[in-house]
C-alpha cells in the first residue's frame, strides 16, 4: 500500500523523535489537521500504537478530536484498515486503538488506565490545569512515548506554556493562517476584517499572542488599522526615531496629522541594525526621509551626530525631561483617534500591548507605563515634539545642531 500524505513545511521538526511536541497559534492555522494527519499515519504504519486524546474538559466526543480523525482516514481513503465506534477507533487485526478521555475525570489511580499508552495528544492545552499536567506526564512514560499539545495561547503563565519554556526535550512551533497553505479564502478575508476592526481581538484570536488585560492597555480603543492613502490634504509628514540597543530595535516611523487624527503612515525599524547601516536602511521603507527633520533620542549625541554625516542630514535631538513619557502618552490619546496603516506591523503590536504596570498583589492598574513595547511609541512622541511644544505640552527641548 502506497499512501502520499502532504505535510505543510512548518511541521517538518515535528517529524523528529521527541518527548514534547507543541504546535500553538491562531485560528485557521490548521494545527488540528496536521496532528491528526500524523496520528492517522502513525496507526497506518504501526499497527498496535495506542494514544490517547485529551483535553482537560471532555463533556462530549463532538468536541473532541474523534471527528477530524475519522475526516482524515476517509481523505486517505484508509477506512478498511479501521473499525470506528462511537467511543473509540481501533487498528483491525491488530492491538491499536485512539481513545478520548478528559482530565479532569481522572484521579491518580484512574490515571493509570494509560500506562503502556504510546503517546498522548492534549486539544486546547491552554486549558489544562497544573495537576492535570502532573497526573499525565509520569502516566505515558513507555520508552519512546511522545505527548502532543496543541492550542491557542491565552497566558504566559498557563501551565503549558511554563512546560515548553527552557525545555531541551521539546520541539515547539508557533503557526498561523497565513502558515497555512489550506487557508480558505473565506478565513483569510474573515481574518483581515477583524484586523480592521479589533485588533486586540485579532492578535489573540488570529495571532495566537497572548490576551492583554484591556483595562491596562494605555491605548485601548484609541487605534485602528486601515490601509489609508496619503494625498495632498495630509501636509507634511512628522518623522521620529528611537536607536535601537543589543535587544532593543531601532525604530523610525512618518506621521501626519489631519482634522485631529494621527496617521502613522511609515515605519522602519530593525534589531541589532549597525549604525553605519541605519541611514540606507531607513531611507528604504520611509521614502525622502532624508529631505526632512528627524527628531530622535538626543541621550545618543555621537549617534545623532553621525547620522548626520551619514545620510539623514536634518535629525536632530530632542532632549527628554522628567515626565516626557506620560506627556507624551497624554498628548497621543488626545487626538481624536490614531490610524495606523496596514504596513506598519510593529506600530500596531505596540499600541496593542504597550500597558500600564499591575500591581501583582492588589491587582490595582498603576500610573506607571511598562517599559516594553514602546520603541516605535517613543520615536512617535519625539516626532510630535514640536506639535507639543506649540501646544504648550511639551516636556521635551530640541537641541539645535
Amino acid at each position: 500500500m502506497k499512501l502520499t500524505i502532504e505535510t505543510p513545511r512548518w511541521a517538518l521538526p515535528l517529524y523528529k523523535p521527541c518527548r514534547y511536541k507543541g504546535i500553538k497559534g491562531g485560528r485557521a492555522s490548521g494545527k488540528s489537521h496536521e496532528r491528526a494527519e500524523a496520528l492517522v499515519e502513525r496507526m497506518i504504519c504501526e499497527p498496535d500504537l495506542r494514544w490517547v486524546c485529551i483535553r482537560e474538559i471532555q463533556k462530549s466526543l463532538k468536541f473532541s478530536s474523534k471527528q477530524i480523525i475519522e475526516d482524515k482516514i476517509k481523505k486517505f481513503n484508509v477506512g478498511h484498515l479501521f473499525d470506528i465506534t462511537l467511543t473509540e477507533i481501533r487498528r483491525k487485526g491488530a492491538g491499536g486503538v485512539v481513545i478520548f478521555q478528559g482530565m479532569q475525570d481522572h484521579t491518580a489511580d484512574s490515571i493509570k488506565s494509560l500506562e503502556g499508552f504510546d503517546g498522548a495528544w492534549v486539544e486546547e492545552a491552554q486549558s489544562l490545569s497544573k495537576r492535570s499536567l502532573e497526573l499525565l506526564e509520569p502516566t505515558i512514560r513507555k520508552q519512546g512515548s511522545e505527548l502532543w499539545f496543541t492550542w491557542n495561547p491565552d497566558s504566559e503563565d498557563d501551565p503549558v506554556e511554563q512546560l515548553f519554556t527552557n525545555n531541551d526535550e521539546a520541539i515547539l512551533i508557533h503557526v498561523n493562517y497565513y502558515d497555512n497553505p489550506y487557508v480558505p479564502e473565506e478565513m483569510i478575508r474573515l481574518a483581515e476584517l477583524q484586523k480592521k476592526r479589533d485588533y486586540e481581538g485579532y492578535c489573540h484570536i488570529w495571532l495566537g499572542e497572548y490576551k492583554t488585560r484591556s483595562d491596562a492597555q494605555i491605548f485601548r480603543d484609541k487605534y485602528r488599522i486601515d490601509s489609508f492613502v496619503v494625498d495632498e490634504s495630509f501636509g507634511d509628514p512628522l518623522h521620529g526615531l528611537d536607536f535601537g540597543f543589543a535587544n532593543d530595535p531601532t525604530a523610525a516611523v512618518r506621521l501626519y496629522i489631519k482634522d485631529n487624527t494621527l496617521y502613522v503612515s511609515n515605519e522602519a525599524g530593525k534589531v541589532g541594525l549597525e549604525l553605519d547601516d541605519t541611514a540606507d536602511y531607513i531611507k528604504a521603507r520611509i521614502p525622502d526621509i532624508e529631505k526632512y527633520t528627524v527628531r530622535a533620542d538626543s541621550a545618543r549625541p555621537e549617534s545623532i551626530s553621525y547620522l548626520k554625516r551619514h545620510g539623514l542630514p536634518r535629525i536632530t535631538g530632542v532632549q527628554k525631561g522628567k515626565g516626557s513619557v506620560e506627556d507624551g502618552i497624554d498628548f497621543i490619546r488626545s487626538f481624536d483617534e490614531v490610524v495606523i496603516h496596514s504596513s506598519c506591523k510593529e506600530v500596531a503590536n505596540e499600541f496593542n500591548k504597550y500597558s500600564y504596570k499591575v500591581d501583582k498583589r492588589t491587582e490595582d492598574i498603576l500610573p506607571v507605563p511598562v517599559d516594553a513595547y514602546n520603541h516605535y511609541i517613543d520615536a512617535i512622541r519625539y516626532a510630535l515634539e514640536p506639535i507639543m511644544k506649540n501646544k504648550g505640552q511639551s516636556a521635551f527641548t530640541v537641541r539645535r545642531r
